[in-house]
Parts: structure tokens; sequence; C-alpha cells
């Protein structure tokens, strides 16, 4: 018999309640202090959860230089007809572009890093708009 299990992605900052406000208002959920003042919970309503934890060094990946490359990024699935808000809701928040270009269409991605330089992106769901 398996043990229960469940997971969360926990995230190094040197402010961790700046960046789990960040995510919660772009997840459209709601934070919470764990176990320790130093571990800050996001949970949005459809069951994401995602954790803050306080790193007093923590530096941001360097992405895209190869120097100190990515480890991870947050990937987020947004509606085809949705990304545009999207990006702008989450720059509006503090996120900044980490690669602009063209983007559109079912295979629309953007890059970015939110204020604590963690990379996401937003991927279009392909035939999944909203009109």
């Amino acid at each position: 018999m398996a043990v229960a299990k469940s997971s969360v992605l926990v995230l190094d900052a040197a402010e961790p309640e700046e960046l789990a406000e960040f995510y919660a208002r772009f997840l459209g959920g709601s934070s919470r202090v764990g176990s320790h003042p130093d571990y800050i919970e996001i949970v949005e309503s459809a069951g994401v959860r995602i954790a803050v934890r306080r790193d007093h060094g923590a530096a941001p990946p360097s992405w895209p230089r190869p120097d100190t490359s990515q480890q991870a990024h947050l990937h987020f699935v947004v509606p085809e007809d949705d990304m545009d808000q999207a990006e702008r809701e989450a720059i509006n928040l503090g996120a900044r572009p980490l690669e602009t270009r063209d983007n559109g269409g079912p295979f629309d991605i953007r890059r970015y890093a939110d204020p604590a330089g963690h990379p996401f992106v937003l991927a279009a769901l392909e035939g999944h708009g909203t009109t």
C-alpha cells in the first residue's frame, strides 16, 4: 500500500511575502503562512499549490545565460484567446519579460521572470479560447 503523498513547488526568495503576493494575485488564489513564518503557501481554487521559502542568500537563475542556467520553470497554461490579458496581468503585478518576439497562435509561449527572478512561461492552450 502506498503512503499518501502530495507535492508543492517551493521557490526560494529573499522576500517571500512579496513573491507570495505576486503569485496569489496572478493565480487568483490566497496565501497563508505555513508551519514556519518564513514559509508561505499559495493555493488557488483549482488546487494549484506553490510555496515560497525565505532564503537570505537567494539569487535568481540567470536564464538564458548558460553560466547558471535555469533548473526549472513554472508553466502556466492559458486559453489561447486570453494570452494578451494574462500577459498584461503578469506585467502589471511585477513580472518582466525575458524574451520578446512576435507571439500568437496556438503555439504561443511567452517567457517572464517573477519579481524575485524565477522564470515562468504563459503557454497558449490550443483550441480553448474564451470566445
